[in-house]
């Protein structure tokens, strides 16, 4: 709740999170909001210019803009949080279950992490896709387990270096349960660093999202999507050289906010450190330890003698 409310007072918290309230709106009852069916095609209306009935214009096949911005704001952001939760559900407990199941579940867990690491994004989106089918759930599955060795590798670096701390070792040897553990003592000091992965995780899903629906990877058309629009605008440049901005425009603003966000909550987490390492710094020594000077430095015997000699 202190990083919470330090990232609150931060200049780039208070910028990103209104914008990704908004996309969360949109992303919730956009469909709703559209002012005409997004998938309602009129012949009369192509290419047209934005007014009039139209506030932002039609496609080629006369649909209307402004209404598929609205309705494929849903599927581009469920993608990218559903690839997320995945991966934070594949990566986070075997990266804390790491550190205390023996060495055998820690050597293999590295060594499958290894591996997912080396395989990139969208080759292995498209070939999971291939085999289980063209959805965006087979495709978001195969995005979060890409992203999962980001949570196993930070959660499990974060908890390390708690787990060897001194309170820690005490509790167990008191015959604490390693559950009591880790929601007493590790959870909440390495939620702050899950935080920031998760916003940086959401940005780069949604830039992935993005990209595979732009190749037509995931979603069946004529569902609209943030890359598709892109996709289909490329194709009509010379009468709309405008119509690629608009959602291009969207998926810029979600990602910079979301790494802005990410960047507030880090700078909220390092600032917490700083005044507890001053206090522990001033705090005045225990009884009966009195603090000790700094030992000074004095001439050697030889130097002294040099030093009384006359010029």
């Amino acid at each position: 709740m202190r990083t919470l409310r330090r990232t609150l007072r931060l200049r780039t918290a208070r910028t990103a999170l209104p914008v990704l309230a908004a996309v969360a709106l949109l992303a919730l009852f956009g469909g709703a909001l559209a002012p005409q069916d997004p998938l309602a095609q009129d012949t009369a209306q192509l290419l047209h210019a934005p007014g009039g009935a139209h506030l932002l214009g039609t496609d080629y096949l006369g649909r209307d803009v402004l209404s598929r911005l609205l309705a494929g704001t849903g599927d581009s952001v469920a993608g990218a949080v559903e690839a997320v939760v995945a991966a934070m559900l594949l990566g986070i407990v075997p990266g804390i279950a790491s550190l205390w199941l023996g060495r055998v579940f820690e050597w293999v867990s590295l060594r499958a992490v290894d591996a997912l690491m080396t395989l990139p994004f969208t080759l292995f989106a498209i070939a999971a896709v291939g085999v289980f089918g063209n959805g965006l759930h087979q495709a978001m599955l195969a995005l979060g387990v890409l992203l999962s060795p980001l949570f196993f590798r930070v959660t499990r670096a974060a908890a390390l270096g708690f787990t060897q701390a001194q309170y820690v070792q005490a509790a167990e040897l008191m015959g604490a349960s390693r559950r009591w553990i880790l929601r007493t003592h590790l959870w909440s000091k390495i939620l702050p660093t899950v935080a920031v992965t998760t916003a940086h995780a959401l940005a780069t899903a949604l830039l992935t999202v993005t990209s595979l629906t732009f190749l037509g990877v995931g979603v069946q058309p004529p569902a609209p999507t943030w890359g598709g629009m892109l996709a289909s605008d490329l194709g009509f440049l010379a009468q709309q050289p405008w119509a690629p901005i608009l959602p291009a425009t969207l998926i810029m603003l979600t990602v910079g906010a979301l790494n802005l966000l990410a960047d507030a909550v880090r700078d909220a987490g390092a600032a917490g450190t700083e005044p507890a390492r001053a206090r522990a710094a001033a705090a005045p020594a225990p009884a009966g330890r009195p603090h000790r000077a700094a030992p000074t430095e004095q001439p050697a015997p030889k130097e002294q003698a040099d030093a009384a000699l006359p010029a």
